[in-house]
Parts: C-alpha cells; structure tokens; sequence
C-alpha cells in the first residue's frame, strides 16, 4: 500500500526503488539477460520481402564488435558522437555499442533539416557523426564514420564493457523545451535501471512476449519501449522495416504472432474503424504513449481486438512514471498509478495538494530515471525544480486511488503524433520569412483525435501556401511543420502583450474553409 500523508495529499510514494547496481553499464544490463538464451530471437525487422532476424546471440557480437570499432576510430571512454542514422538496425546496434564502450550517443531524428543539426552541433560538442546515407547534416570538419565503416565493425573482436558509477553520463536525448530551444537532455546508466518499474506498472512484459513498436528504429519512444525494454527482458522485439504503412499493421501482428503491441495514438487512429474487428488470437493487449489517448480509440480497440490498451506518461526527462497495466488497469479517463518504486506528486505553489485538486505532476529527484539535467543549461534544470520534486509542467489530479487524471499542459507545448513540439521553435523559423511580420502556431484537433499544427501570421499580404511550405521544409523537421497557413490582420493577445495562443481555434474555425 503506498504511503501518504494524514492530511490525504497527492503524494504516491512506496519508499525508494531497489538501487542500481555498481559498477554498471547501460548496455551490458540490455545484454544480460540475452546470454542465457544466444540463439533466441531478439529482433525481427518485418518488410514486405521477407523478415530480417537477429538473435542474441549476434546482437551481442554485433554491438560489442561495434565498441571496439569506434574506440579504434580514435575516440575515447567520454567522448559525445552525434547519430545521424536512418531507420535501420544500425541505429541500436551503434547506439549500444558506444555506451557498451563508455562513449555518450546524441541520438536524433533523421527528420531534422541541416540548420537544426547545426545547432545540436554547436550544443553538445560530439568528437564524431555517425552518419547515413540521405541523411541531413551540415558541412563539419568532424571526422564523419559513414553506415557501411559501421556495418563493417560488426565483425571485430569484442570490446570490454565500460564499468562504472551508474550516475556517469550515458547519452543524451533532445526534447522541445518551452523556452522555443531544444533542450539536450542528459541521462545517466541509471535510466534503464529505472525502466524495469514499467515491466509490471505498464507492459506486463514477460520473456516469451514478442512486442511489436509501430515506430522506427530511431525514435526514442521505439528505442525504449520498443528494444531496450523488451531485450532487458529477454523478450522478442519487432519492428516493421522502413516504409511499412500503418494499415499494414495488423497483418503483420498476426503475421508475426505479436503479444504486446505498442504504438502513439495516431498510428491506432490509422487502421481502427468503428465495425471493423482484428483478428489478432496472439496479442494480449496494447500499449500507448507520446500523446493522450481518446476513449474513442480506446473503445474502438477494445470492440476491434477483444482487448485493452494500457496508457502510460511520461517525458524525455523522466521516460514513463505513471500508467495503466494488466493487473492494475486504469479507470478511464485517468491516466493509470505511479509505478511502484515511483515518487510522484501532485504540486500547487506550497507543495502538494489535496487529493482531487489540480496541481503540476511532479516527481521526486530521488527516480533513478529523471534526467541528470539539461546539457550546460543548469539555470533551466534549475527552473524545473520545487524543491525536491522535478515538475513536468503538465497538470493533473490524483484520486484517493492514487490514480492521475490528466488535465492538460500548464504551458503552450504542442503534440504532433506522439512529438512534443514547442511553438516557439517553430514561430522562430517561420518569423524569419521576409512577408511574415509576426507568427503564432498551436496544435487544433481538426478532427476527432486528430490533431495538426496550424500556423497564423500578419504581413502586408496572404502568402502563396506552397511557398511558406517550402521555406519551412528547409528550416524544421517534418513533423514541426504546420499542416496550415492563415494570414490574419492581428494575433490574439493578453494584456500583457503576450499571444493567446489558445485563442487561436476560434480563428482557424473561421478561416479554415478560405485556406
């Protein structure tokens, strides 16, 4: 039972997670379990030619092959490389293999446009880019280890792995800070220690699972959930190849006989209709995170599959900390309980509130999952802390359950299938346009459960849309880029002068049929 206060305030806390271990390495945790099991498949890449398959026993050699490779290649134990990789298994494997070897990944989106790496350069400092084929990045005089040098280093000796302190630096992740700046997020071994609270809190994930992550080899939400979870525990993960549609999906999972599937909202919304069932006698539920699950999609599963979809929250700087699971299902519309092993509160400007009001979901700095803080921006880690909780900036309520319903996000941050995207990255760009004299974007639900970014501008004149399009493929990821382009004569605005960016709908509602 978790403990509370006498005064019944939304805190959940079990006392402290069992501690990580030490010395300890990321990657060797990944591995252990796969040991005892070498010729088990670990990962099935599912394309329409045929199946890739990897055992555990090749994923080991692979990744420690791989350790010794970029130690070779002149870095050392330490040393930041930046990962510029497509969608293939190349993107695990060296990911992997450099924490195997003490090296520190900056994973990214192979969407991001070339002035975006640019700055990611700049900020993280890497002494190497793994880089694939097609993939943006901008002129360096960085030594550039290009995807067939990787391959090759599959096949070398195996290197050591690098042991020590679970509080060291492993890699470093960027999510879309409110500030309109990325912000590179540091996280220590430690993390995927953390990650074993979601096994029974979420997943329900046993050894003979096979997990099948709608996602692409390089989204952290696939990279996770998706691979390091379910190799941790010496489960089966699949994952369909480049370019695989999402209303491929449910062949494939019956296909491929998938217990657990896992995917954001949007990519449920794609394949799900009303009346139309799955025949899926395999899988035993679904997972979801990225973005607020509808009891529209929630419902239309259930009448689809015969099962449930289990919700988890969660952020870069914490992964997932509170969720629905099988043996504690969440009573709709909350979100589900803190893990067990979690801290988690629900804070007002004095400290935690009373169970039922709304406050900020907060959770304590003692998870060994939150984040070490945002890479050479202390003050904004600061800013982030009350106290001895981290705040999501996300507000919620807890019940006398303990469960936590969500109740919307305390500051602008868009979601875009699954991406938290902050507006005031993407209004930088779009104000750099010599006809835009100022910008405002929001995400608007132009239908049920599907939302857009939309953008809404002053000038002298409309813009042709194709042309504010283009300028925007050339400065923001694919999924930053509004889906719309509306010239207004003014931006709604609070007293204070600041845009009122939730006022925004009104506008798109009045508009949207001229654009």
């Amino acid at each position: 039972m978790a403990a509370y206060s006498v005064e019944m305030n939304s805190v959940f806390d079990q006392g402290p997670s069992a501690p990580c271990p030490t010395p300890f390495n990321l990657a060797a945790h990944v591995l252990a379990r796969g040991d005892g099991t070498p010729g088990k498949v670990a990962l099935s890449v599912l394309d329409v030619e045929g199946v890739e398959e990897w055992n555990f026993g090749q994923l080991r050699v692979a990744v420690l092959g791989t350790g010794t490779g970029l130690l070779r290649s002149g870095l050392k134990p330490g040393n930041r490389i930046l990962m510029r990789l497509g969608n293939t298994v190349e993107f695990p494997i060296a990911y992997l293999g450099a924490i195997a070897v003490g090296l520190v990944p900056v994973p990214t989106s192979s969407q991001l446009t070339s002035p975006e790496v640019a700055g990611i350069l700049k900020m993280t400092d890497p002494r190497a880019i793994l880089l694939g084929p097609g993939i943006a990045c901008p002129e360096t005089d960085l030594p550039i280890i290009d995807q067939p040098t990787l391959e090759a280093m599959r096949d070398l000796p195996p290197a050591a792995f690098d042991m020590g302190d679970p509080d060291r630096l492993a890699y470093i992740i960027y999510t879309s800070g409110t500030s309109g700046k990325p912000r590179a997020v540091a996280h220590a071994h430690r993390a995927i220690w953390a990650r074993q609270m979601m096994f029974d809190g979420w997943y329900g994930l046993q050894p003979d699972d096979r997990l099948l992550h709608a996602g692409a080899f390089n989204w952290t939400y696939t990279l996770g959930t998706g691979l390091m979870d379910p190799w941790t525990a010496g489960a089966t993960a699949l994952i369909p190849g480049a370019g695989i549609a999402p209303e491929y999906l449910p062949i494939l999972l019956k296909q491929h006989q998938a217990t657990i599937f896992a995917a954001a909202p949007g990519v449920y919304r794609k394949f799900l209709t009303p009346e139309h069932p799955l025949d899926l006698p395999h899988l035993r539920h679904g997972l979801s995170a990225g973005e607020k699950l509808s009891d529209t999609i929630r419902q239309q599963w259930q009448r689809a599959t015969g099962t449930s979809i289990y919700e988890a929250y969660g952020m870069s700087e914490c992964s997932t900390f509170i969720s629905g699971s099988p043996d504690h299902p969440a009573t709709p519309p909350s979100l589900g309980r803190p893990q067990k092993g979690r801290r988690v509160a629900i804070l007002g400007p004095d400290g935690p509130v009373p169970l039922g009001e709304e406050g900020t979901i907060s959770v304590h700095r003692s998870d060994p999952g939150l984040m070490l803080g945002y890479l050479n921006a202390p003050e904004a880690t600061a800013g982030k802390m009350q106290g001895d909780w981290f705040l999501t900036g996300d507000q919620g309520a807890m019940d006398s359950d303990f469960q936590v319903a969500y109740l919307g996000r305390a500051d602008d941050m868009m979601n875009a299938g699954g991406y938290r995207v902050s507006p005031l990255e993407v209004e930088a760009a779009l104000n750099l346009h010599p006809g835009i004299t100022q910008c405002a974007v929001t995400d608007i639900e132009v239908k049920q459960d599907a939302r857009l970014i939309m953008a809404f501008y002053t000038g002298p004149s409309a813009l042709p849309p194709g042309e504010l399009e283009s300028f925007a493929a050339t400065r923001l990821a694919a999924y930053k880029r509004p889906r719309g382009f509306f010239h207004v004569t003014a931006l709604p605005t609070g007293a204070n002068g600041k845009i009122l960016r939730r006022a925004l709908r009104p506008i798109y509602e009045a508009l949207h049929g001229q654009a």
